[in-house]
């Protein structure tokens, strides 16, 4: 389904949440070849916490999904129950995923991400003081490094700038220090600007 499509399916809104700023293409996992339209109209807080890439807020998620689970769009109601499923310990998340009904092509779809198996962990880049580490952040160091095999000094208040998190280990992000890119464990570093946050 091209982009028009999808915002004139939408209403140039988000399928989940029904906002009108940020929006993109989602395209949801693991539909079989069968399914024709695998893709949502998404805003972009909404596709962080299906993606894990942010805490799940569950104020955000209780009214819509509740909503969400009776669209007409297969492709939304696969994302409405798995996301239901990561609040299954709640009793209103329980509650709908009981009432919800899913053909049997479509719950193989839901559960091809394993929603409903695990729980609602969501394993961040978090700096020493657990705040959220994302790329183009900017870190200091709270501990001087020695950097095997360098001359560089990673000395105790360095400020690293835009860094990125190791896609592959949440606790290591790279940042360049005096022009050499360095892996950094995520427990030496206070994010900038972080206890003005806190």
């Amino acid at each position: 389904m091209n982009l028009q499509e999808l915002q004139t399916r939408s209403g140039n809104q988000c399928e989940l949440c029904g906002t009108t700023s940020g929006l993109k293409v989602y395209e949801v996992s693991a539909a079989p070849k069968s399914i024709r339209d695998a893709e949502i109209y998404c805003c972009e807080k909404c596709i962080a916490q299906i993606d894990k890439k942010a805490d799940l807020e569950q104020a955000h998620w209780q009214e819509l999904l509740g909503t969400a689970m009776w669209s007409e769009v297969p492709a939304v109601q696969v994302v409405a129950w798995r996301m239901l499923n990561r609040f299954r310990n709640e009793s209103w998340a329980s509650d709908d995923i009981d009432m919800m009904y899913l053909d049997e092509e479509h719950m193989s779809w839901a559960k091809a991400s394993g929603d409903h198996e695990n729980d609602a962990t969501v394993d961040l880049h978090r700096d020493c003081n657990g705040a959220p580490l994302q790329a183009g952040d900017s870190v200091v160091l709270i501990k001087s490094l020695d950097v095997k095999g360098s001359t560089v000094n990673a000395a105790l208040g360095t400020v690293v700038k835009n860094i990125k998190p190791d896609p592959n280990d949440t606790a290591y992000i790279e940042g360049k220090i005096e022009g050499q890119s360095i892996m950094i464990k995520t427990i030496y570093v206070k994010k900038q600007g972080a206890e003005q946050m806190l």
